[in-house]
């Protein structure tokens, strides 16, 4: 028996590595002579860094840098052999570094994920992958190019830019790619502020000032540039970092999961396996609007893999499994409170005990 497991993080909870590891346990639990492949996985968000590194053998970096509250820290990213950036935007500007009562995205900046980006530039890195995930901010990327070094004056009437052609000037070979799966506009109710916006902290007064702010901000970028991304799909990821990246830097929107799929050579692995085992924490119709679960089993569906689905909660079962998943498993037992499913070790148990069970049942 050969088993391919791809699960992606359980957000809060237990990163993708782990989550990979718990059910290769499980495997091993049933089939002790089972071939397993292990992919930690990511698809721009959260672990993104760590999935990525562990497919390309990337070194680390860590540079100091600053946190969405501007405060000094030190951050990693990654340059793989051949000289690819891998930054995960969340190492430096994301809701996981910030307490619940200091989220406000109204002050929070993205300049600690432009920190990273210069140090690659320096570093002489001329293809670079920016995951858009795990963000704090909704700035529209202004703190990124802040720190890349654009001036845009006080307040938001930005009337005292200076140049910032500079960026493409200065690295004219650069390919700058957005890793993201989230294909929301940067304004509207559907935009970054309306629909991101209160996960990070901000009350309905704060919403409507944030999605002005965005308004405003594109504005000002189609003036100076003759670029209109408002509307673009992906421009609301990360707070408008979507935006910002492929207005001033020339960035492509690409879906991570389909980026770290194809470095892993996943098609190629997929396809001398007999069973795919992938995950998230929820699981729900949104898993179907090209979340990893849903990149992993399209994949494996076309070479006629069966795909397992695990998770810690479920919605719209029927829909996932028309979708094409073979199964679906919620690892938490009935009953259990929500703070000690969220526990990593009874995470990591829960999941070791699924796969099992998968594997063992008639």
């Amino acid at each position: 028996m050969k088993i391919l497991i791809a699960i992606d993080s359980f957000k809060g909870c237990i990163t993708s590595a782990q989550a990979v590891q718990a059910a290769a346990q499980g495997v091993a639990d049933a089939f002790p002579d089972a071939q397993v492949t292990c992919l930690p996985v990511s698809d721009g968000g959260e672990g993104m860094l760590e999935a990525f590194q562990a497919v390309t053998g990337g070194q680390e970096i860590i540079v100091p840098a600053h946190d969405p509250l501007m405060r000094p820290i030190q951050a990693p990213y990654a340059i793989t052999p051949d000289g690819t950036a891998i930054i995960e935007m969340a190492q430096a500007s994301g809701l996981t570094l910030l307490a619940p009562k200091e989220r406000n995205p109204l002050i929070a900046t993205s300049y600690g994920t432009g920190e990273l980006i210069v140090d690659a530039l320096n570093r002489g890195c001329r293809r670079i992958i920016v995951g858009l995930g795990g963000s704090a901010t909704s700035d529209c990327g202004r703190g990124m190019l802040e720190a890349m070094g654009i001036y845009f004056g006080e307040g938001y009437d930005y009337r005292y830019m200076n140049d910032f052609n500079f960026i493409l000037n200065d690295y004219p070979d650069v390919e700058v790619i957005a890793a993201s799966d989230v294909q929301n506009p940067l304004t509207g109710l559907k935009g970054a502020a309306h629909v991101f916006a209160r996960q990070k902290g901000a009350t309905g007064a704060m919403i409507a000032l944030l999605d002005k702010r965005a308004r405003r901000f594109a504005q000002m970028a189609k003036f100076y540039t003759g670029k209109n991304h408002r509307f673009t799909p992906g421009a609301g990821a990360a707070g408008g970092m979507g935006f910002a990246l492929m207005t001033f830097m020339n960035a492509s929107l690409q879906s991570g999961a389909d980026l770290l799929l194809d470095m892993a050579r996943f098609d190629e692995s997929v396809a001398e396996v007999s069973m795919v085992i992938t995950g998230e924490g929820s699981a729900n119709a949104q898993t179907l609007m090209g979340k990893l679960p849903y990149r992993v089993m399209s994949r494996a569906k076309a070479h006629g893999v069966p795909v397992a689905m695990l998770c810690g909660q479920l919605a719209d079962g029927k829909a996932l499994e028309d979708a094409g998943f073979s199964s679906i498993h919620v690892i938490n037992r009935p009953g259990d409170p929500l703070e000690v499913c969220m526990q990593p070790e009874v995470a990591m148990r829960n999941i070791r005990n699924t796969v099992s069970k998968i594997l063992t049942k008639p």
